[in-house]
């Protein structure tokens, strides 16, 4: 019996002084979780049922795939982390036992399943699998923010798909897909599931599920028929006015002009109209030159994708001795590969002249500069895809999905005898879940100045009964009963049985944010009637004392 007068659920008043996420401050002053560190976070006891009515949703939908949930450790030998060259992730906890044996705390479990299978797996006839686990994940974030959003410890579902080839690993994505789908659409979240960079997993490809509120510190390129993570989002650029054409060249002044707006400004022009030059370095010493529109910035990760490699910017005296004048630089006459964004459209653009306080007037690529076509922008509000316009909202990850090729079997050597008894490598895949960050954007998409409103599916509890009156009242015996029948009818029901005033039983309710508040009082008893409020909108009914609790529970049926 769930009563609030022995019920753990330490509410506030106030928020912490440092939470800016809404769904940090109402987490906190709802009681459903404390803070004993830095990105370390307790949760109590109705905090932990959210968290458990998602995690019993995910386990409900894997198993409908034909996972198979099992459990791997956290701590890990880190030789399984060096073989397959993620050992150096900063992220990564890296610690020693009494014995002096390097170990760590798993940010994932790709190298532990993966080492299961290549000990397992010997034949085709062993494939495909997919199996998963709920386990605690310890990541070293540099800045942790957000209540549960940003921490150093969390659970995640994580599920690996074991398959003979590339078709089978699309057949296994596919089916996860379906069943992500399916979870958020359970959970009661407004979501999108958009293209990603693979990161430090590694793989071929992967999608992001993200959840669009305001503490989002992601965001996504959204269209008509498109989603993208803003990472790897492509799309036509808005166009823009450039100067006539020119035979060639002309030198133009700019004394002290070294970025973009003081150059437009000055020559009356649109900073698109302008070429922006990026210097990186590859490797040891190999210079390129990245060049995009002067209203364009540069995406770093579209552009470590396009080079396959990884790169830094170029320092100002290096910039100085292979070009030119930081400020002043340009494609024209630079003796280096010069990667041109796919933005930049045919015509004049002015240039930096690669000489001190002048710029170039009317430079056309191709014809004064060779270049390779490379997209390495970042997408903006108003860009199109297809014709349709983008738009770009702040989201929440909540869960993502990797195709991982032999990126990990290879390394640890996990290998499996085909019809013909040639060996090859599996394939495989990854899928993340995070159940906490799903619970906060629940919290973030639905909650009103009032406090939390759940979706019902994952609510911590579906009905609570608020009673107005003392021990041995008359409002009190119905209540007790009333609480009971609702139990019976299999709602999960919260009874605030305090010896509070109506005030304080009401503003605790609707923090916690149950789907369904009853309360018991004696007008409403004598008028033979209870109250029903509906906790999204707010909106109140009258339910008749006979068959009260049937009432109830149908009303709790229809909620989204």
């Amino acid at each position: 019996m769930t009563r609030l007068s022995t019920y753990f659920l330490p509410t506030e008043r106030e928020p912490p002084a440092e939470a800016e996420a809404l769904s940090h401050k109402l987490m906190v002053r709802a009681g459903l979780i404390r803070q004993i560190g830095s990105g370390l976070w307790t949760w109590l006891p109705a905090g932990w049922r959210v968290h458990e009515r998602i995690v019993q949703i995910v386990r409900e939908e894997m198993n409908a795939i034909g996972g198979q949930e099992m459990l791997m450790p956290v701590l890990q030998p880190a030789e399984l982390w060096r073989r397959t060259g993620r050992y150096d992730i900063e992220e990564l906890f890296k610690l020693k036992d009494r014995k002096g044996a390097d170990m760590v705390l798993a940010l994932t479990h790709e190298e532990v399943v993966t080492s299961h299978v290549a000990a397992a797996v010997k034949s085709y006839r062993d494939l495909p699998l997919i199996l998963y686990h709920f386990q605690t994940k310890e990541r070293d974030e540099a800045r942790p923010r957000a209540g549960v959003l940003r921490t150093r410890e969390f659970i995640m579902k994580d599920s690996y798909t074991f398959d003979r080839d590339a078709e089978g690993l699309e057949v296994q994505y596919q089916k996860h897909i379906q069943a992500y789908d399916r979870m958020f659409d359970r959970c009661g979240l407004e979501w999108y599931r958009v293209e990603s960079d693979v990161g430090m997993m590694g793989g071929t490809g992967a999608h992001e599920y993200m959840a669009p509120c305001l503490a989002g510190e992601n965001e996504v390129a959204l269209a008509p028929g498109y989603a993208a993570n803003i990472e790897v989002a492509s799309a036509e650029a808005q166009p823009v006015a450039l100067g006539p054409g020119l035979d060639r060249p002309e030198i133009v002044s700019t004394p002290g002009m070294t970025t973009i707006d003081a150059v437009a400004t000055a020559l009356s022009v649109p900073a698109g109209a302008l070429l922006k030059a990026f210097p990186i370095l590859l490797g040891g010493d190999e210079m390129r030159l990245v060049v995009l529109r002067g209203d364009h910035r540069v995406n770093e990760i579209k552009l470590q994708n396009a080079l396959r490699a990884p790169f830094r910017p170029a320092h100002p005296d290096e910039v100085a001795a292979r070009l030119g004048p930081p400020g002043y630089i340009g494609p024209v006459g630079a003796e280096m590969p010069i990667l041109l964004d796919a933005a930049v459209a045919p015509g004049g653009y002015i240039a930096g002249a690669n000489e001190p306080d002048a710029h170039l007037r009317g430079v056309e690529p191709g014809r004064d500069f060779p270049f390779e076509r490379v997209d390495v922008r970042s997408v903006v509000a108003g860009d199109t895809v297809n014709g349709s316009t983008i738009r770009i909202v702040p989201a929440i990850e909540v869960g993502n999905i990797f195709k991982l090729g032999t990126r990990y079997s290879e390394p640890l050597g996990a290998k499996y005898l085909d019809e013909a008894g040639r060996e090859q490598l599996i394939w495989m895949g990854s899928y993340g879940f995070g159940p906490a960050r799903t619970a906060a954007a629940a919290i973030e998409q639905f909650a009103d100045e009032h406090g939390i409103s759940w979706p019902r599916s994952i609510a911590p509890f579906d009905v609570e009964v608020v009673v107005l009156g003392k021990e041995g009242s008359e409002e009190r015996a119905f209540a007790d009963g009333l609480y009971g029948e609702l139990l019976e009818l299999g709602l999960d029901v919260l009874y605030d049985d305090r010896d509070a005033g109506p005030g304080e039983k009401f503003t605790d309710a609707e923090l916690l944010g149950c789907p369904l508040r009853v309360t018991v009082g004696r007008r409403t008893l004598g008028a033979g009637e209870v109250e029903v409020q509906l906790r999204r909108g707010r909106e109140s009914t009258s339910v008749l004392l006979e068959d009260a609790a049937e009432e109830i529970a149908e009303l709790w049926r229809g909620l989204p």
